[in-house]
């Protein structure tokens, strides 16, 4: 556990950055103004947020909006994803990190194919137990199931097109 925060912390120290929270593309995936004016889309690490065409996606966009609009964050990089966003873990209001309270409330699932961090599991199971926000639809979709169902209805759709 030790070696797991230090190795947090190096990882802090070498790649941190700080901006201001410019824009909510949508639960997990903001826009911060850089001190040399450039924006950075940033989709948040270890966390998938309800797709804005799903339920409680445009719930999971304001709670996001609610947390960190227009406030400067300080956010580390761990990597990008296929579409070019960095990936990053984002900390406002002192400590607060924002993929954390996003599990906390219920507005967002924990990215466990892309995340060790199991306080973030156990702080889902809480808000599942307490039907927070998502967890109050008892047959709540994550959005890779969401987006893979959509991907194969779109599939089947252009092969009964050919036909």
């Amino acid at each position: 556990m030790l070696s797991a925060v230090a190795l947090l912390m190096s990882v802090l120290v070498c790649s941190q950055a700080r901006g201001k929270v410019i824009k909510i593309k949508d639960g997990d995936t903001v826009v911060v103004l850089l001190s040399d004016n450039t924006q950075q889309t940033l989709r948040l690490a270890e966390v998938d947020c309800p797709e804005d065409s799903q339920a409680f996606g445009k719930a999971a966009r304001q709670f996001t909006a609610g947390q960190v609009f227009g406030k400067t964050v300080t956010f580390y990089k761990v990597g990008n994803d296929r579409y070019g966003r960095g990936v990053a873990g984002i900390f406002y209001d002192q400590d607060k990190y924002l993929s954390r309270e996003i599990v906390r409330a219920g507005f967002g699932w924990w990215y466990f194919k892309a995340s060790k961090n199991t306080e973030l599991q156990k702080l889902q199971n809480e808000a599942k137990q307490k039907k927070l926000g998502l967890w109050a639809d008892k047959n709540a979709v994550s959005p890779w199931e969401f987006r893979k169902a959509k991907k194969t209805k779109k599939s089947n759709a252009a092969d009964k097109a050919k036909k």
